[in-house]
């Protein structure tokens, strides 16, 4: 099954999946989407307005699936740390200055005994991060602008949506207080 031609659309296009309660799953590929539409595992809800077709199929892009079984979700699951997942949950802001996160930073740093771990590492820009170097926040001058936290699961589902358009209705009940 392929693309129809001239879609523009590539691997990296994505459909959202809710639980069958309507909750936000994770995100997965549109073929993922579509397999799991083909295998009466999950109903279409959304399309892109694209398609795949075949030789004797043309089939909706998935944009959202709701799956049709219920799944239990562990509510300790825990996201990884890295560079993407921290600019996620800082809204790509340095956490020092508010302005445009370029890397990110370890509040203790590792060379004082700091960990890599959700409540110790925050997006921060260049500048904040060049004058911070080495030592504690308040060593050179700077304040947090709030303490980091691990995301909860619901909020992280929204970073990874990318705040598309076409998700926005199916996640209009996940917006954090």
């Amino acid at each position: 099954m392929h693309h129809r031609p001239g879609s523009g659309v590539g691997a990296a296009s994505r459909a959202l999946v809710l639980n069958a309660t309507f909750e936000p799953l994770g995100v997965v590929s549109t073929r993922r989407a579509l397999l799991l539409v083909l295998g009466q595992k999950a109903e279409l809800l959304a399309s892109t307005g694209r398609s795949f077709r075949s030789e004797r199929l043309e089939l909706p892009e998935p944009s959202v699936v709701r799956l049709a079984v219920y799944v239990a979700v562990p509510r300790d699951r825990t996201v990884a740390v890295n560079r993407r997942t921290v600019f996620a949950r800082d809204g790509h802001r340095c956490q020092y200055c508010g302005g445009p996160a370029e890397s990110i930073d370890h509040v203790v740093p590792r060379s004082r005994g700091g960990s890599h771990s959700w409540d110790n590492v925050v997006a921060c820009c260049r500048r904040c991060n060049s004058r911070k170097e080495d030592r504690l926040p308040h060593e050179a001058g700077l304040e947090l602008r709030r303490p980091p936290t691990a995301p909860r699961h619901r909020v992280w589902i929204l970073a990874l949506a990318g705040q598309r358009a076409d998700w926005a209705p199916y996640l209009a009940e996940q917006q954090p207080a």
